[in-house]
């Protein structure tokens, strides 16, 4: 009896702390960005910081969390295509050369992305849809909001 209790409870610990993980995340704008739907492919070049400047010619700054941060595994897995340890190297391409203005900026926290975000003219990122606050704007990706159905970036 005891060896079926404790299955059942590790088996509801693993699952509780994968959901935790799974979190729906939204892309998020500077409000002077005009820009408010984009399509899969335009955020994976964005995201691999492939595009400089903005059709109104401001700079791009794509802001994420850490590759390692678990949220960001559906990122990993649906956007960049990569292990975590292909995105930091992608990062560190990407970023060379353009110290006074980089292409991705890892944020220590989601207040701290949307923080960035919200000072950066031109910067877009990915963050926890209960963190976004009025001084971003939300992005549709592949015509779909965070809360839609069929929406990309929904972590369960």
């Amino acid at each position: 009896m005891y060896p079926r209790r404790l299955l059942f409870v590790l088996i509801l610990v693993a699952s509780c702390v994968s959901l935790a993980a799974a979190r729906d995340l939204a892309l998020v704008a500077n409000k002077s960005n005009t820009v408010n739907a984009m399509t899969v492919p335009d955020l994976a070049r964005f995201c691999k910081g492939e595009v400089n400047r903005w059709p109104d010619g401001k700079p791009v700054t794509f802001v994420m969390r850490a590759p390692s941060v678990p949220e960001m595994r559906i990122v990993l897995e649906k956007i960049y295509g990569m292990s975590e340890s292909e995105v930091t190297g992608l990062i560190v391409t990407a970023n060379h050369g353009r110290g006074n203005h980089p292409a991705i900026i890892i944020a220590t926290s989601d207040e701290d992305l949307i923080n960035r975000v919200a000072s950066l003219p031109g910067a877009i990122g990915l963050v926890d849809v209960y963190s976004i606050n009025s001084s971003v704007a939300v992005i549709k990706i592949a015509g779909k909001g965070p809360f839609e159905p069929g929406y990309l970036l929904h972590g369960n």
